[in-house]
């Protein structure tokens, strides 16, 4: 039971405490000159107790968080050890459990998790399941009658099949009943608060919110999905000061570290305290994470790459005895915030970089055959977005070393209520991009009040049980074959409206917008850049196909050992469906490369350029009615 489970962690002060015992391990391993006890990068730097003083007073409030600080940099500097972070997490229970007994409010933001989510119930559950083990370990804001005091979820949803509609419902009430209240926001609440606005509202936000269909409710799209949770969100606003911390459904309250033993996925970060605290130490409106784990980015724009690493994974292979003991184990290379994305150099990142390793995933005794068998197996799942070479893996600096952003991460950033304003703009095209799109208007707009912290989640594409993602807009699978097309005319069209967008806020918008040739010029010339680019990608994806073809057929081991077979065709297979998708007379390249449907996109985006700060000043007026300022 809950209470049960929650009330075990709430250990009392005792000459064992969490603080007493990270003192002496510190006084053991004294830190190096200007990392002490109470020093940490801030603009409000505590001063605490040394860690010599003698315990002659009990630990303030204060005490433990310059504690804590302390320790998590002495954590990071060695590496975690469960041990380390089992007693991380107990100092903050135990700060917690103080706080109670001095029954004073601290002023602590409240956070509510909002989860957008589309026939996705497993891995929804993952996602709950993370935040009420996060909630547990670390119990930021308290506990009271068993429930957690200042975290609360919404399920925003946006599914279409009834059988996952009533199971995110049965999840909101199993995590509410174990004390992590969940709120199931699903169609018949959705259209409630939108029978609210009066008509003429309504319909001038329907760029925003898009049309509700009471007939087909679901599918409306993510960032329509997430506008309407801002309407639902808007209202919290009222009642106590609160923050809005916006996830997908596919990841998880947790980083993924390389460690001698191999990766591992840990509760490392107490996000709430570390968000709470930036917030209230500065002036925030917006602050944006990442994610490591699977890349963030369309299967669209990583082909390339893909196969850079596949050649070098099969050249490497053929140089191995099938049955030898498996040689691709070891540390995963470090990849940076674009080595997954084939056009890295339009984001100012160095596009010449060496192939990456494969690491074999197996464990226990195995030979290359079972190596290359679990290689062919897991490649389909590339095209929901997994990435079986170039995954991000946490690298520790301190949350409150914070960076100028310019881009939103949409499944993880965090909104002041009286920062609900910034809406996802362009909802209704419902193209990719759409948060590196808002960020630079917040860029441009906001400054020094939209941050980036390295405080990222884990991210999952797919089930492992299935090898795929439950839903995935833009991608159908029917039987062995996948079509990509409409993320492929998504990612395109999403680039277009982001590129135009980068340039714009160079000229001062939303302040300032340009009159219609200009902007009209602006998006041709964005469209044909972007048109050779793409070109020179798909084609460096067909020259490599026709190399990987070549090197499945040739003199290697693999082409005429029988166990191998099973592993052929499923290479087969993908190349199959890679061609299907890249190849110069594929539909999804012919589609993007339509003229007619370009020109279709560019007046729909034109538009919407043209509409948005109407449309921000109709939002802006709405939510301040709604809301104060935290």
């Amino acid at each position: 039971m809950l209470v049960t489970s929650l009330m075990s962690h709430a250990e009392p002060m005792h000459p064992t405490s969490a603080f007493e015992t990270a003192r002496q391990r510190l006084a053991e391993a004294p830190l190096p000159a200007g990392e002490g006890f109470g020093v940490r990068a801030s603009d409000n730097t505590r001063t605490a107790r040394s860690t010599t003083d003698p315990l002659d007073l009990p630990p303030s409030a204060e005490d433990y968080l310059s504690l804590c600080d302390t320790f998590e940099t002495s954590i990071w500097r060695q590496g975690p050890t469960p041990e380390d972070l089992e007693l991380y997490q107990r100092l903050f229970r135990e700060r917690e459990a103080l706080l109670s007994r001095q029954g004073t409010d601290d002023g602590r933001f409240a956070i509510t998790v909002a989860i957008p989510v589309a026939d996705r119930p497993r891995q929804l559950e993952n996602c709950l399941e993370s935040l009420y083990q996060l909630c547990e370990r670390y119990q930021y804001g308290g506990v009271e009658q068993g429930r957690f005091r200042k975290v609360s979820a919404i399920i925003a949803d946006d599914s279409r099949q009834p059988g996952a509609i009533q199971r995110n419902a049965q999840l909101a009430r199993h995590f509410s009943e174990r004390g992590l209240k969940v709120e199931h926001f699903d169609h018949a609440a959705q259209r409630a608060l939108l029978d609210e606005l009066p008509a003429s509202e309504r319909a001038t936000l329907a760029p925003i919110i898009g049309d509700f269909d009471p007939h087909r409710p679901g599918h409306k799209g993510a960032s329509p999905m997430r506008n309407i949770t801002y309407l639902a969100l808007a209202r919290l606003g009222e009642r106590e000061k609160h923050l809005f911390h916006f996830v997908d459904s596919d990841q998880e309250f947790r980083v993924r570290i390389a460690t001698p033993n191999g990766e591992q996925d840990l509760y490392a970060i107490n996000y709430f305290h570390q968000i709470d605290r930036l917030f209230r130490e500065r002036p925030i409106r917006a602050l944006t994470g990442k994610v490591v784990g699977d890349p963030p980015v369309s299967p669209a724009v990583m082909a390339g790459n893909l196969l850079d690493d596949i050649l070098a994974f099969l050249n490497a292979l053929a140089r191995h005895s099938p049955r030898a003991p498996c040689a691709f184990h070891g540390d995963r290379p470090a990849a940076d915030d674009a080595a997954y994305h084939d056009m890295a150099g339009l984001f100012g990142f160095d596009e010449a970089r060496p192939p990456f390793a494969y690491p074999c995933p197996l464990e226990g005794p195995h030979d290359h055959l079972a190596c290359l068998a679990e290689f062919a197996r897991r490649l389909d799942r590339f095209f929901d977005g997994e990435h079986p070479t170039r995954k991000t893996l946490f690298q520790y600096t301190p949350a409150w070393d914070t960076q100028p952003a310019r881009t939103i991460y949409t499944g993880n950033y965090v909104l002041r209520g009286d920062a609900l304003e910034a809406f996802i703009p362009f909802a209704q095209l419902r193209l990719r991009m759409a948060g590196p799109t808002l960020g630079r208007i917040l860029q441009a707009t906001w400054g020094d009040s939209f941050l980036s912290a390295n405080l990222p989640m884990l991210h999952r594409r797919t089930l492992n049980e299935i090898g795929e993602a439950e839903f995935r807009p833009g991608v159908e699978r029917q039987s062995d074959t996948i079509d990509l097309g409409g993320e492929i005319e998504r990612q395109f069209f999403g680039d277009v409206m982001l590129f135009t967008m980068i340039e714009l806020c160079k000229q001062g918008y939303p302040d300032h917008l340009p009159d219609k040739k200009t902007l009209d010029q602006l998006l041709e010339e964005t469209q044909q850049g972007l048109r050779e680019q793409y070109d020179q990608t798909q084609a460096n994806v067909m020259e490599r196909l026709a190399r990987l073809e070549e090197h499945l057929h040739g003199q290697a081991w693999w082409g005429h050992h029988p166990q191998a077979a099973d592993a052929l065709v499923k290479l087969e297979g993908f190349i199959a469906n890679l061609k299907a998708n890249f190849g110069e007379q594929s539909a999804p390249q012919q589609g993007i490369r339509n003229r007619e449907k370009g020109q279709e996109m560019r007046k729909r985006i034109a538009q919407a350029i043209v509409d948005y700060p109407k449309l921000r000043s109709s939002w802006r007026a709405w939510i301040a009615s709604e809301i104060q300022p935290g």
